[in-house]
C-alpha cells in the first residue's frame, strides 16, 4: 500500500479517521507493514493512536512486526510507540506473548510481560512460564513480572510459595518471588519462614543504620518525646512492626501515592513512627479516622486544616509543642502548623494564604529572613526577554542572576521551616542523633483490613 495514500486517509480526528481504521483492520496481515511504518515515523502527521489502534485490532499478525520495531528503535518516541502497541495487541489467548519472553531484548520482554499483565486471571495458566522473568537481570523487566504476578494474583501463589521452598530456580528468582507474594493481598502469603527472614534482617540493619535524607511527598507531625508508646496512644495506632528508616519511608510513600480502587483501604491502614531524631519523633501520615474526615469531605482543604488543627492543639497539650508539615512532589504545594500549649501559633497553606484570614496567626520566627511561597518573589517584568524559553540552563542562570542583584530572598517550603523548628527528614544524615527504633503501625482501618499489599525495602 502507497505510504502517501494511508497516510492521507488516516490524517484528522480519531472519529473522522474510523471508516479508514475500520478498513485497513479488514485487510490484516496485508497491511501491517505499511502502518507499521507510519506508526514509527515521528514526522507523519498521523496521530500515533490511529495507526496503533490499527495494529492492535489485526492482532496477533502484527505481532513479530511490532516486536522487532520495538527492539530496533533508534529513539525513545518510537520504541514507546511501538511498545505500547505490542503490549495491547487484541488477541484472544495471552499465549501467544510466550515466546517473546526470551527476546533478547529487555524492551520486548517487558511489553510481553505487559500482555499477560493486562489479561490478569487469563494469564494465570502461564505461570510457570511466567516465574524465570521475575529473576530477570534488567530492572524493567523485573518489576513488570512482579506487576503481572499481582495482577494475575492469589492463583499464582502456590506456585511463588513452592519457588520459595526450593533452591533450584536460584537467588534471584526467589527473591523475585518473595516480592511478588508480597504484592498479592492475601492472608499467609509470605510462610513463617519468609517472615522470619525479614525480621531477622530488619533487626541486623537497625544494629548499624545510618539515617538517609527522606523522599517528602505527603504530611507528617513532630513532637518533642522518645515516648514512642505515648504517640502511638495519641493516633490510635496497634500493632507496631519494628523497620528501619528506609522500610518506613517507603511505606509513607507507597501508601501516599496508593490509587488502588481494589484497595480502598490502602492509604489508610498504617502509619510509619520514627525513633526519636535529634530528640523529635516523626509521624508520617494520618490515623485512619482522620484521613477518611479528609476523604470524605466536600471541601478537602478546609477538612484538613480542621484535623491538623484539632491534631496539634491536642498533641502540643501532651508534649508541649508539636508541628505538622505538608508537602507535594507533584505541584508547588506546601503547609505547616505550629502548636504550644495547646494553642495554634501559625498554620500556612501555601493553596489558600491569600484568601482572607486563610493564614491563623501572625509570621513565625522561623519564617524571617524567607519568601512565603504565595509572595510575589519581586521579579521585575521582562526578566526573561530574550532567553530562549527551551534553554532551561539559561532561564536558571538568569534567574540566578536577577536574584542575587535584587537580593530577593529564597522563598521557603515546609521543610525549610521544620529544619529551623524541629527536624527536616529530608536532610538527615551521619549527623542526626538517632534513639531507638522506628515502627510501622496500624491504624483502626488497618486493623480491620491489614497491611497494604506491596514489598518493601529493608
Amino acid at each position: 500500500m502507497d505510504k502517501g495514500l494511508l497516510t492521507t486517509s488516516l490524517s484528522g480526528s480519531w472519529e473522522h479517521t474510523r471508516p479508514a481504521r475500520d478498513s485497513l483492520v479488514e485487510q490484516g496481515v496485508a497491511v501491517v507493514g505499511a502502518v507499521l511504518d507510519v506508526l514509527c515515523d515521528e514526522q507523519s502527521p498521523v496521530e500515533w493512536k490511529v495507526s496503533a489502534d490499527v495494529l492492535c485490532r489485526i492482532g496477533e499478525p502484527a505481532l513479530l512486526p511490532l516486536a522487532h520495531a520495538a527492539a530496533a528503535a533508534d529513539s525513545p518516541e518510537i520504541a514507546r510507540r511501538a511498545g505500547w502497541a505490542l503490549g495491547r495487541l487484541k488477541v484472544d489467548d495471552p499465549g501467544a506473548f510466550e515466546p517473546l519472553l526470551n527476546h533478547v531484548h529487555p524492551r520486548v520482554r517487558s511489553n510481553a510481560l505487559h500482555a499477560f499483565q493486562v489479561r490478569d486471571e487469563a494469564a494465570a495458566k502461564y505461570v510457570d512460564r511466567l516465574i524465570p522473568l521475575l529473576g530477570d537481570p534488567e530492572p524493567e523487566v523485573h518489576q513488570r513480572a512482579v506487576r503481572t504476578f499481582q495482577a494475575i494474583g492469589t492463583a499464582a501463589v502456590p506456585a511463588l510459595q513452592r519457588v520459595r521452598r526450593l533452591p533450584a530456580p536460584g537467588p534471584r528468582v526467589r527473591g523475585g518471588a518473595l516480592e511478588a507474594l508480597a504484592s498479592i493481598a492475601v492472608p499467609d502469603g509470605l510462610g513463617l519462614r519468609d517472615q522470619d527472614a525479614w525480621r531477622r534482617l530488619t533487626r541486623i540493619k537497625l544494629l548499624s543504620e545510618v539515617p538517609e535524607g527522606m523522599h517528602l511527598c505527603g504530611s507528617w507531625y513532630a513532637v518533642p518525646t522518645h515516648g514512642q508508646g505515648a504517640v502511638l496512644e495519641e493516633f490510635d495506632l496497634g500493632s507496631p512492626q519494628p523497620v528501619t528508616l528506609r522500610t518506613g519511608a517507603a511505606a509513607w510513600n507507597r501508601d501516599h501515592h496508593s490509587r488502588d480502587r481494589n484497595r480502598p483501604h490502602a492509604s489508610c491502614s498504617r502509619v510509619f513512627v520514627s525513633p526519636a531524631l535529634d530528640g523529635w519523633t516523626l509521624v508520617f501520615g494520618h490515623s485512619s479516622q482522620d484521613t477518611h474526615r479528609i476523604e470524605d469531605a466536600d471541601d478537602r482543604v478546609e477538612a484538613l486544616s480542621l484535623v491538623v488543627s484539632q491534631r496539634c492543639t491536642e498533641l502540643s497539650r501532651r508534649f508541649g509543642s508539636a508541628q505538622w508539615y505538608g508537602m507535594s512532589c507533584g505541584d508547588d504545594w506546601t503547609a505547616w502548623c505550629i502548636a504550644e500549649g495547646g494553642e495554634i501559633l501559625r498554620h500556612y497553606d501555601a493553596y489558600d494564604a491569600e484568601e482572607e484570614d486563610a493564614d491563623r496567626g501572625p509570621v513565625h520566627p522561623a519564617e524571617d529572613g524567607y519568601l512565603l511561597p504565595h509572595q510575589d518573589g519581586g521579579f521585575p517584568g521582562g526578566t526573561f526577554d530574550g532567553v530562549n524559553p527551551m534553554d532551561s540552563e539559561a532561564i536558571a542562570a538568569r534567574y540566578r542572576q536577577v536574584k542575587e542583584d535584587l537580593q530577593i530572598p529564597d522563598t521557603c517550603c515546609a521543610s525549610d521551616i521544620a529544619a529551623r523548628v524541629s527536624v527536616d527528614p529530608g536532610a538527615l544524615g551521619a549527623r542526626t542523633s538517632t534513639s531507638g527504633h522506628g515502627v510501622v503501625a496500624l491504624t483502626a482501618c488497618g486493623r480491620e483490613h491489614g497491611h497494604p499489599a506491596g514489598a518493601l525495602p529493608v
